[in-house]
């Protein structure tokens, strides 16, 4: 391995590194409001028939937290540009919404305040997935399942909401 190469996989390891880090804490940020009031705040929620059960959230989670780390890696690897710029600032925007409606809609126990937050959230979670993939097509298809979730997740927020307002 020359030189040139060594800095690359260097700079690539420690790119893969703040990914992981910064999704790492995204998710602990997100359990910290979630975990204390799942008893008996959420359980006790009227919920729609098209609620999952409980146990499917973690490995959901898991799974789009690894290619949200993965997406962002991708594209820190890339050349440095305005594009890029804005792509993991749209990145790291979408993140913050994330781990903000943990704390919105558990830990001020209302799903009006998770409604409020995951509209915006979808709209640049797709907009990310959009600018990711004008840089790198993998790196927008590891979005695309986040933003079916969060689809979904809007539209639940939205029927939980309802009935229980």
């Amino acid at each position: 391995m020359n030189e040139g190469e060594t800095i690359t996989w260097r700079r690539d390891i420690g790119f893969g590194a703040i990914a992981i880090a910064v999704v790492v804490l995204v998710s602990a940020l997100g359990q910290m409001a979630t975990y204390p009031n799942l008893a008996p705040w959420y359980a006790n929620l009227v919920k729609p028939a098209f609620n999952p059960p409980d146990w499917i959230f973690a490995p959901v989670w898991t799974a789009l937290y690894i290619l949200m780390a993965l997406a962002g890696w991708r594209i820190m690897r890339q050349p440095s540009s305005l594009a890029r710029r804005r792509a993991l600032t749209l990145f790291f925007l979408q993140l913050a919404l994330n781990a903000a409606w943990s704390w919105m809609f558990f830990a001020a126990h209302s799903p009006l305040l998770g409604l409020v937050n995951i509209a915006p959230q979808f709209l640049i979670i797709f907009a990310t997935m959009v600018t990711f993939h004008r840089l790198d097509r993998i790196a927008g298809w590891c979005l695309a399942p986040l933003a079916a979730w969060i689809g979904y997740a809007g539209v639940l927020n939205g029927a939980i909401w309802w009935l229980n307002r």
